[in-house]
C-alpha cells in the first residue's frame, strides 16, 4: 500500500482540503472558546487510541496497558467536564509513543512534529503521521503473510480447477496440444520468426521422438518453451492453453511490451550505428531519445509503418542536433537518407535488426526462467543495453507470472509430458516440474 496524494488543483483535492480545514479550525475555536470545548478533542484522542492500539503486536501488553491507563476514555472525559483536559501534555504523550513505535522511516516525520507548538496543528500533524503508521503496519503484515498467502493461492487454485476438470474430462486438451509443440520446438525447432503460430500449428500431433536420436528435453525445459511461445500466440487463436485463461490478458500485454521493446532497442541501435558512439556515451541524450521514441510510438494509433515514419524523421533532427552540439560533424544528406530509410523498415517484421533484437530478448527471458533474475542480470545481452531497465521489470513480471503458473498446475503439467516424452528415456533425475 501507499500514500494516497490527491492532485492539489483536482476538483476532489480541493474537496478535501477544504472539508479537512474546515474540521481543524472548528477544533481551534472549540479549544479557544470560554470556558474550552473538548467535545471534538476528545474524539480526536479516541480514534488516537484505537490507532496506537492497533499499531501494537500481540506481545506487547507492557505498552497496550500503558496506553490503556494514560488515555483512559472516562478519566478524560472527567477533566473534560471540569475543564481541566491538558491537551498539549496528551499530544507530548502521543509523540513518545509515536517515536517508540514507527518505523525508521518515519523517525524524521515524527521528528518535525516535536517543533510545532501549536496544539491544534500538532494534532493534525499527528494525525497525518499516524495515517502513514498505520499503512507501514498493513505492509508489514502483508510481507510477513505473504508466504502463506501464496501457499494458500496455489491450493486453492489447484481445488478450483480440478472441480471444472472433474466436469469437463477434456479440459486439458489445448494444454496438451500446448505443451506438445513445445516439447517439438525443443527439439525440432522450426526456423525462427517473429510471427505468431497459428493454430493449426499448435494442434499437432505428438513428436516421433524414434526418427530423433537428440537427446531428449526435461520436463521442466519443455514447460519453459512452452511459456515462451505464450509470447508468440495469435491473439485471435482460441486454442489457448486452458491452464493460463486467467492470465491470457496479462500475457497479451507482456508480448505488446515485449514488442515494443523490440522496436526500441532496434531503433537505439540503427541510430547508434550513424550517428557514433560519442553521442549516446551522454546518458541525457539516450534518456532524451528513448522518451521521444516511446512518446511517438503510443501516440500514432494508425499503424507501425506510420508510427515508425514519424519516429525516424524525428530521431534524425535529434541526431543531427546532438551531433551539432558537441561540436561534431553532422550527418550529410546521404547519411541521413540512409538512416531515415533503415529505422522505417523497423516496422517490418522481417526486419533483420529487428529479428535479431527479438531473438535476444527471447534468450534473456529463457534465462529468467531457467538460470533466475539475478543471474540473468549480471550477464544481460549484448545490444539490449539500452532497454536493460524496461526489459528486467519484464522480466520480473514474466518470472513471477510463470512460477507461481508452474507451482499450481505443476501436477497436470507431469501428467501430460509423461505421455508426450517416453518416460523410459526422458532425464528422471532432472529438476521435477
Amino acid at each position: 500500500m501507499e500514500e494516497s496524494v490527491l492532485p492539489p488543483n483536482s476538483l476532489e483535492g480541493r474537496f478535501f482540503e477544504t472539508m479537512y480545514n474546515a474540521f481543524w479550525n472548528h477544533l481551534k475555536e472549540q479549544l479557544s472558546s470560554t470556558p474550552p470545548d473538548f467535545t471534538c478533542a476528545l474524539e480526536l484522542l479516541k480514534e488516537v487510541k484505537e490507532i496506537l492500539l492497533s499499531l501494537l503486536l500481540p506481545r506487547q501488553n507492557r505498552i497496550r496497558n500503558e496506553i490503556e491507563e494514560a488515555l483512559d476514555m472516562d478519566l478524560l472525559k472527567q477533566e473534560a467536564e471540569h475543564g481541566a483536559l491538558d491537551v498539549p501534555h496528551l499530544s507530548n504523550y502521543v509523540l513518545n509513543l509515536m517515536t517508540l513505535l514507527c518505523a525508521p522511516v518515519r523517525d524524521e516525520a515524527v521528528q518535525k512534529l516535536e517543533s510545532i507548538t501549536d496544539p491544534v496543528q500538532l494534532l493534525r500533524g499527528i494525525f497525518h503521521v499516524l495515517g502513514l503508521m498505520k499503512m507501514d503496519m498493513v505492509n508489514y503484515t502483508i510481507q510477513s503473510l505473504q508466504l502463506y498467502l501464496q501457499e494458500h493461492s496455489v491450493q486453492d487454485e489447484r481445488a478450483k480447477f480440478q472441480e471444472l476438470l472433474d466436469k469437463q474430462p477434456d479440459l486439458l486438451d489445448f494444454t496438451t496440444q500446448w505443451l506438445t509443440k513445445a516439447a517439438r520446438d525443443l527439439t525440432t525447432p522450426f526456423p525462427s520468426s517473429p510471427e505468431s503460430p497459428s493454430s493449426s500449428s499448435m494442434a499437432c500431433s505428438s513428436p516421433n521422438w524414434e526418427a530423433n536420436n537428440s537427446e531428449l528435453p526435461s520436463h521442466t525445459m519443455v514447460l519453459y518453451q512452452g511459456y515462451l511461445n505464450l509470447l508468440l500466440w495469435d491473439p485471435d487463436d482460441e486454442e489457448f492453453p486452458e491452464t493460463l485463461l486467467m492470465d491470457r490478458i496479462r500475457l497479451q500485454e507482456m508480448e505488446s511490451r515485449l514488442q515494443q521493446l523490440t522496436i526500441l532497442s532496434s531503433v537505439m541501435l540503427v541510430a547508434r550505428s550513424f550517428s557514433g558512439n560519442a553521442l549516446f556515451r551522454s546518458p541525457e541524450f539516450v534518456d532524451k531519445l528513448k522518451c521521444i521514441i516511446k512518446a511517438l510510438m503510443e501516440e500514432c494509433s494508425s499503424g507501425p509503418e506510420e508510427a515508425m515514419l514519424n519516429v525516424s524523421e524525428q530521431v534524425s533532427q535529434e541526431i543531427h542536433q546532438g551531433l551539432k552540439d558537441m561540436g561534431l560533424s553532422t550527418l550529410s544528406c546521404e547519411s541521413t537518407a540512409s538512416l531515415i530509410g533503415q529505422l522505417q523498415n523497423i516496422s517490418k517484421k522481417e526486419n533483420c535488426v529487428r529479428i535479431i533484437i527479438d531473438k535476444r530478448i527471447r534468450l534473456f527471458l529463457r534465462c529468467c526462467l531457467v538460470c533466475g533474475m539475478q543471474e540473468s542480470l549480471l550477464d544481460f545481452p549484448g545490444g539490449l543495453i539500452f532497454i536493460e531497465g524496461e526489459l528486467a521489470e519484464l522480466g520480473w513480471k514474466f518470472v513471477s507470472l510463470m512460477h507461481h503458473n508452474q507451482q499450481v498446475f505443476s501436477p497436470y503439467y507431469a501428467e501430460i509430458l509423461k505421455n508426450i516424452i517416453p518416460s523410459a528415456q526422458a532425464r528422471e533425475t532432472e529438476e521435477s516440474i
